[in-house]
């Protein structure tokens, strides 16, 4: 039994790329393009020949969309368009000069089942560009990765390990007031509800 097709949206910065595109998955029976208005829960394909800011904004605007993953295809990526580019929620990006029919698809049904898909060079110019960001900027912060600092972890690992308030204080050597305060300070940032989500989140993202 033949798998249901993928939804898609396209996004193309020029009606000659929008064409050409849309002929060569119209004919895909594993691709369902559709129109951005009627778009809902689709893979988004965006077709780029640079990254400008228009095409930044628009990634980040499909960002806040119930999208199940976007697919990038540009012309080139720069380091410095790397971070970005990730943070906008792409998980697949593709040079136009490798793109075919068949490598749109194979992208388009990895960033449907949630899997990501990057060059193997961008890729480890991507892991560069984060191991700088760790050592030059969020290290000597006090900060990993996730933008906690360890005396934020070390709060949310004794919460973890049952603590009450004066507990913690006493053994960190704090005032209550500065734990119930760091406690808002993360719960605050990430948009969590309280202390029981704020510890599920912390073991979900591998923090504690």
């Amino acid at each position: 039994m033949n798998a249901e097709p993928v939804t898609v949206v396209l996004h193309a910065t020029d009606s000659i790329t929008r064409t050409g595109v849309t002929v060569a998955l119209r004919s895909r029976p594993e691709i369902r393009l559709v129109e951005p208005e009627t778009a809902e829960s689709c893979v988004v394909l965006v077709v780029a020949e640079r990254l400008d800011e228009n095409v930044l904004q628009l990634l980040r605007k499909l960002q806040c969309q119930p999208n199940p993953g976007i697919v990038l295809v540009a012309g080139d990526v720069a380091d410095s368009e790397l971070l970005d580019v990730v943070g906008s929620g792409v998980s697949a990006v593709l040079r136009r000069s490798e793109a075919t029919p068949d490598t749109l698809v194979r992208l388009i049904r990895a960033a449907h089942a949630g899997e990501g898909s990057l060059p193997a060079d961008l890729l480890g110019r991507l892991l560069g560009r984060v191991s700088q960001l760790q050592r030059n900027v969020l290290r000597p912060n006090g900060l990993n990765l996730a933008g906690m600092s360890s005396r934020e972890t070390e709060v949310l690992r004794m919460i973890a390990d049952g603590l009450e308030t004066r507990e913690i204080a006493e053994r960190l050597c704090y005032s209550q007031r500065t734990v119930k305060s760091i406690l808002h300070d993360i719960t605050n940032r990430f948009q969590l509800r309280n202390r029981a989500h704020a510890v599920a989140f912390a073991l979900r993202e591998g923090l504690i």
